[in-house]
């Protein structure tokens, strides 16, 4: 009932909306990082990008007690909020010979009980850090989004830096205390969750047997969010969160041109999906 509830929502919500064509001449293109000047231990208030961006933390954090929380409601702003998620089209044959396609996305969200994955992969000589931190994690750990104004900030983090090595001290971000789990969260993320491990899931590769990465599944207990990037609905605001996404090689992505599409609902258009059938 609570799926059916929103998609009648988007269509309706869709239906009021004036939306101008999709623009086909638009194309992707590389650019400048947000800061082509950064460097190691900047903050984000150095720049007048990163400034306006602390400015919404005025407003506070809505901290949210997921045990507590609408379930359909948690979800809806879980979905709205670990964006973006590349998404895995996966084609299958089923025992009987039916063959399914489906979108998947590549980062779980579950609501019941809230859950987030990632999944992290082994380097060629050892066993990642953060990998170890996870699974022996007595105090949990925090998963926080990444958006436009700190990306260089988060990615010098992934330098291949010696065990021990301490990240923050050449990020230029800020510790920000969490209520439930003893890891700090990211003061400049939007959008951060304190979560315990769940479980962790060895990926062994069948033919050599070596363990090449370990997905893991976080159970989200608490969540941050910035109060200015809250719609009336209780989601995130796209075009002010500004999420990245990661794409190959070392390329990043930013959110650009967003469209809207309701999910079909079978009750409605089977007599439509006959119809286009039978036109084959």
């Amino acid at each position: 009932m609570e799926r059916r509830s929103y998609q009648q929502w988007a269509r309706e919500h869709q239906q009021k909306m004036s939306l101008p064509p999709f623009d086909h001449g638009t194309q992707s293109k590389f650019t400048e990082p947000p800061n082509p000047t950064w460097s190691y231990c900047q903050p984000v208030d150095s720049t007048p990008a990163g400034r306006a961006w602390l400015e919404g933390e005025e407003q506070g954090w809505k901290i949210i007690n997921t045990a507590e929380y609408d379930r359909f409601k948690l979800y809806t702003l879980m979905i709205s909020g670990i964006v973006p998620r590349p998404i895995a089209f996966v084609s299958t044959i089923a025992e009987d010979g039916v063959e399914n396609l489906a979108p998947f996305r590549c980062i779980a969200v579950t609501n019941s009980p809230p859950l987030v994955s990632f999944c992290c992969s082994n380097g060629p000589t050892r066993i990642k850090d953060t990998t170890n931190n996870v699974k022996n994690s007595k105090g949990g750990f925090t998963v926080n989004i990444i958006s436009e104004p700190f990306v260089q900030n988060a990615n010098v983090t992934s330098i291949d830096a010696p065990p021990g090595f301490n990240e923050w001290s050449i990020s230029g971000l800020t510790k920000a205390p969490s209520v439930h789990v003893k890891a700090s969260r990211v003061k400049e993320s939007a959008f951060s969750m304190e979560c315990e491990l769940f479980q962790a899931i060895d990926i062994v590769h069948p033919t050599t047997g070596e363990c090449t990465s370990t997905l893991m599944l976080a159970h989200v207990k608490y969540i941050h969010v910035r109060n200015d990037m809250l719609t009336e609905r209780g989601t995130i605001d796209l075009t002010k969160y500004k999420p990245i996404a990661r794409m190959g090689d070392i390329s990043y992505a930013r959110v650009g041109d967003a469209f809207r599409l309701p999910r079909p609902v079978w009750a409605t258009e089977e007599s439509k999906v006959e119809e286009a059938i039978q036109r084959l």
